[in-house]
């Protein structure tokens, strides 16, 4: 079977979109619009979690095998990422001082504030984030800041394949509950709950869908139709909670509430419009960008933390929009070189847990 270079295509812009957002909402504080912070989110994780549902059977050895090759990779990554923090503190401590660390992550701004400058190893650190407790890497805070979307990702595809193995043909009952409980946490929000049930219901609801989407086409008499509801539930969204809600699109974010899911209608119906629809029929640079998409997704969030050394002495000698065009070209290319490393490290990390196995095999 030929793979969907669709997905692959898809995923890439995904992919890019959420550098850009990273871009605009970290080391952009300092001199990026919020209206343009707000239009990136435009383009947001709601279509990983689509594309996942696409891409997603009933086989539920084969998603458990791929979510644990997935761990495997996400310890090597943390693993490196703990080590990388912990030497460069090292360095800074021997051959500078304590001042001058607290100077350098003093770039990351006001609100960010390090959580152990030590030669000491944290090694509690280590341990939360291989269990998906994402405690601060004081050199690189973007990286932890990311990744509530890999935890929330784990248990809605535990829950998909289970529906999907289970329970084929009450697929859209499952679907009608995870609207209806979003419902219930936006309309009766003392009853939304912490942790991560607020996400899943509605992410869980996108996966669902658009597996309900594989292999079909919207039909292109629906196209307007679809456009026309999001365009409605945006002018009802205005209406209802005024124009300020612009602004508080990302605090509606964590976790999704009804303005948040209204600003990404357009890019899910975009996405289920376009599949099936759009041919990619060569390789490009946006199609090995999905290929690797968990790789870029962990290197964004490193390069994402380089840039701010570049945004803090550039911000008042240029206008925003050039260092914004600037700063995104620098954070792809900086995740590109960083994905490709990174996908080096995970290469050796594999050989060593075989030779592992090997040497300790029965």
């Amino acid at each position: 079977m030929n793979r969907d270079l669709y997905i692959d295509f898809a995923k890439g812009l995904a992919t890019l979109s959420i550098i850009f957002i990273h871009t605009a909402f970290w080391s952009g504080q300092f001199y990026i619009p919020a209206e343009v912070r707000v239009f990136s989110l435009v383009f947001d994780v709601a279509l990983f979690y689509a594309l996942s549902g696409i891409t997603s059977g009933a086989n539920i050895e084969k998603t458990f095998y791929r979510l644990l090759k997935l761990q495997i990779t996400y310890m090597i990554f943390v693993t490196f990422l703990f080590f990388a923090d912990y030497f460069f503190k090292v360095f800074g401590l021997n051959f500078f001082s304590l001042e001058w660390l607290q100077n350098f992550y003093s770039t990351f701004g006001s609100k960010y504030s390090t959580t152990s400058i030590s030669v000491e190893p944290q090694w509690q650190n280590l341990g939360n984030w291989y269990l998906h407790q994402y405690t601060n890497a004081d050199t690189f805070p973007v990286v932890m800041g990311s990744f509530w979307y890999l935890k929330v990702y784990f248990i809605l595809t535990v829950f998909g394949v289970l529906i999907l193995r289970f329970f084929p043909k009450h697929i859209n009952w499952f679907i009608a509950v995870c609207i209806l409980l979003t419902l219930i946490f936006n309309v009766f929000p003392w009853y939304y709950p912490t942790g991560q049930v607020g996400y899943v219901a509605f992410y869980l609801g996108v996966f669902l869908i658009a597996n309900k989407m594989r292999g079909k086409k919207i039909p292109t008499k629906m196209i307007p139709i679809l456009y026309s509801v999001v365009a409605a539930a945006l002018i009802w969204m205005f209406w209802y909670y005024g124009n300020d809600i612009f602004y508080k699109i990302n605090r509606n974010k964590f976790p999704p509430k009804i303005p948040y899911i209204i600003w990404t209608l357009f890019s899910l119906v975009t996405l289920f419009v376009l599949y099936n629809r759009l041919k990619i029929s060569k390789e490009s640079f946006i199609t090995h960008i999905g290929k690797n998409a968990i790789f870029f997704y962990f290197a964004q969030g490193i390069s994402s933390s380089l840039v701010y050394f570049i945004v803090v002495p550039l911000q008042e000698k240029m206008p925003w929009w050039i260092l914004m065009i600037f700063i995104y070209i620098v954070n792809v290319i900086l995740a590109f070189f960083i994905a490709e490393g990174l996908k080096k490290v995970d290469h050796s990390g594999w050989k060593i847990l075989e030779f592992l196995r090997k040497k300790t095999a029965s």
